[in-house]
């Protein structure tokens, strides 16, 4: 497997955070952005997508809760295409819970398709996010696979971090800790990505600039 992807840091600056910022959206009216960005190289939930720069944009909207949104990378190997869904509310005691679903899907020999549900609670600067999939497997092979997700991240005054492990047929952890602050109108950000898996053992640091509409 080549991939199972996307940076709590690169998503937050560069985009839409299908597991977070979205997730836990509670505004009333309908509401559309755009994004744009570019991250010097791509990762996804502490595995490497690419080795060199990588541009995305994307679009969501949003209204009462309920979100919906497309967001496009580049790759090794044509372009990850991600659609997402799904439904957030913020109780009175200030606790922020979401519920959604996400495909990956490739252009090119990248790699073929993973699907997912997932579930997010957030309170203050903490927030959790589990989600539960399945891969389709190797491009031109028959084999899928079962994985779950789990992360607990932190986010204060620009400082953000995530720790993250997968499970049942993957298997891997990760640390990353970065910090984000704005430039005009842009969002720059600097991480620190620590990965222990079969996946990905390594240490990458990224430098993120992104802008929203």
């Amino acid at each position: 497997m080549q991939r199972i992807k996307q940076s709590a840091m690169s998503i937050a600056l560069l985009t839409t955070s299908v597991l977070s910022t979205s997730l836990l959206s509670t505004s009333v009216l309908a509401d559309w952005s755009a994004n744009v960005g570019v991250v010097s190289d791509y990762h996804f939930r502490g595995i490497q997508q690419t080795e060199s720069a990588s541009a995305s944009a994307g679009v969501d909207y949003e209204q009462s809760g309920f979100y919906a949104g497309a967001w496009t990378a580049e790759v090794e190997d044509g372009l990850e295409v991600d659609f997402y869904a799904g439904y957030g509310i913020e109780l009175d005691s200030g606790l922020a819970l979401g519920l959604g679903a996400t495909t990956y899907q490739y252009t090119g020999d990248f790699d073929s398709a993973y699907n997912e549900l997932n579930f997010s609670a957030g309170m203050g600067m903490f927030s959790l996010e589990y989600s539960v999939g399945t891969w389709d497997g190797p491009v031109d092979a028959e084999v899928d696979a079962d994985y779950d997700f789990i992360g607990l991240s932190f986010a204060q005054a620009g400082f953000n971090a995530t720790v993250g492990s997968w499970g049942k047929d993957f298997n891997g952890n990760y640390v990353e800790v970065g910090y984000g602050f704005e430039v005009g109108s842009f969002d720059v950000g600097v991480g620190l990505v620590i990965s222990g898996s079969a996946l990905d053992d390594s240490e990458s640091l990224y430098f993120s600039l992104g802008k929203s509409f």
